[in-house]
């Protein structure tokens, strides 16, 4: 066995290794529960092909699939970032979730107001105690 079928057998076995990934993936972004899954097992087929193609551009000594995998890798992004900007909500719609993050914001508020006030409540009464002892 020479060199060259090592490496043939070696990227042969990679290419094989990674188009079973991409299948799993594949079913992942088919059946994930949650539009997050989906959006990320998208990603990671597009990176699992981009390694496919970069053992290819190996495995024949074509240079221009390395080009090919480049503007993949780009365009496999700026996708990403749409669909991550599309479905994950920066701020929720959601009625009910607002009321509640609005419930929660205030009952925060009201708990630094009464711990400020009883910091200061705390000051006053130290104060009394030193001016009874002087007097």
């Amino acid at each position: 066995m020479t060199i060259e079928q090592a490496y043939q057998i070696l990227y042969s076995g990679a290419i094989l290794v990674l188009v079973i990934l991409a299948g799993l993936m594949l079913v992942r972004s088919i059946i994930g529960p949650r539009i997050t899954d989906r959006i990320l097992s998208v990603n990671m087929l597009s990176t699992m092909v981009i390694a496919i193609i970069l053992i290819c551009s190996r495995m024949l000594a074509e240079s221009y699939l390395v080009d090919v995998s480049l503007i993949y890798a780009m365009i496999s992004f700026v996708v990403v970032m749409m669909l991550a900007t599309m479905y994950i909500p920066f701020h929720t719609k959601d009625p009910e979730l607002q009321e509640k993050k609005t419930e929660d914001s205030k009952a925060a508020a009201d708990k630094a107001v009464k711990k400020k006030a009883a910091k200061a409540a705390a000051k006053k009464a130290q104060r009394r105690k030193k001016k009874n002892r002087r007097a």
